[in-house]
């Protein structure tokens, strides 16, 4: 299945909210769809789930336009959206029957996703009685209990302890698997940088980075070395301003053209005592930075 945004636009009055806005995303990978609070994510998503119409565009999956009736969307929203004071598993159960499963598969399915993310035990308990990171476990089974085709989750680890966040990181992989489309919206790279095989970067309703994140990192300039040792001083005196010192044993060096890593790298190993020496390349979080700033932000860097 290849889920596909094709020339999304969206205005609120005289607003432009999304401008012709593109990308794919790939059954059995994990896609994130990044940028800073307003750049159009949440518009974005809900126009995938057809909450409102685009005002022009398309939704696709497979080159054809989406099926609502047959291509099951599960939504874990940032903003969580269940009843503080009513039983858990009548929640979950009405949650499931609104996305088409009959009563009898609605509770089979909320048991067993209470019994994978060990919340069986609050089955018959008012959600308000759980602690947010439960409650948040809670909210993820309302967006997998129906067995979604496609499975949306925005902030889908916030509230949650380490423990918590491994679990979750489990069920992810396992709704990769099952050859899902997974589409991650969040602002914690690091779990994006871990899950997501391709990104999408919005900057004010543009798509401004869009591609696979491995091909992203590679086409940096590559004309930095970081090397790790734990004598820095004697690299740093005989390289002078080429470097950069990162921490106590960690160094950045500057190359004159990418062209000349392999002649530096076999300079620093064959003269110095060198533990680690690679390639810089450049980290989600650096990336979101340079594209998802605006003009005073990257004046800022500079």
């Amino acid at each position: 299945m290849i889920l596909e945004l094709r020339d999304i636009r969206k205005s609120f009055g005289s607003k432009q909210v999304l401008d012709q806005i593109s990308f794919q995303a790939e059954g059995g990978k994990a896609f994130g769809l990044l940028g800073r609070n307003g750049a159009g994510k949440t518009t974005s998503i809900r126009i995938l789930m057809d909450v409102f119409p685009a005002d022009g565009g398309s939704v696709l999956i497979d080159g054809q336009p989406i099926n609502y009736k047959k291509v099951r969307i599960g939504y874990l929203p940032e903003e969580r959206g269940l009843y503080p004071k009513k039983i858990i598993i009548d929640q979950l159960v009405y949650f499931a029957e609104l996305k088409g499963m009959n009563h009898k598969a609605a509770v089979k399915a909320a048991d067993y996703w209470l019994e994978r993310l060990g919340m069986a035990e609050y089955r018959n308990k008012r959600l308000d009685t759980l602690s947010k990171g439960n409650q948040q476990k809670i909210q993820l089974i309302t967006a997998l209990a129906h067995n979604p085709d496609i499975v949306i989750l925005d902030e889908p680890f916030s509230g949650l302890d380490p423990v918590n966040a491994m679990l979750l990181k489990d069920v992810v992989k396992e709704q990769i698997a099952q050859n899902k489309v997974v589409l991650f919206s969040s602002h914690q790279m690091s779990y994006i940088e871990e899950f997501c095989d391709s990104i999408a970067i919005l900057n004010s309703g543009k798509i401004v980075l869009h591609g696979d994140l491995h091909d992203v990192k590679r086409n940096y300039v590559r004309d930095r070395l970081v090397v790790r040792t734990e004598r820095p001083e004697n690299i740093i005196a005989d390289f002078g301003k080429r470097c950069e010192q990162i921490d106590d044993c960690t160094l950045f060096i500057q190359l004159a053209a990418p062209e000349e890593k392999q002649s530096v790298m076999q300079q620093l190993t064959s003269a110095y005592d060198i533990d680690e020496i690679k390639v810089f390349e450049p980290s989600l979080n650096d990336i979101f930075v340079e594209y998802a700033g605006d003009k005073t932000d990257k004046e800022d860097r500079q």
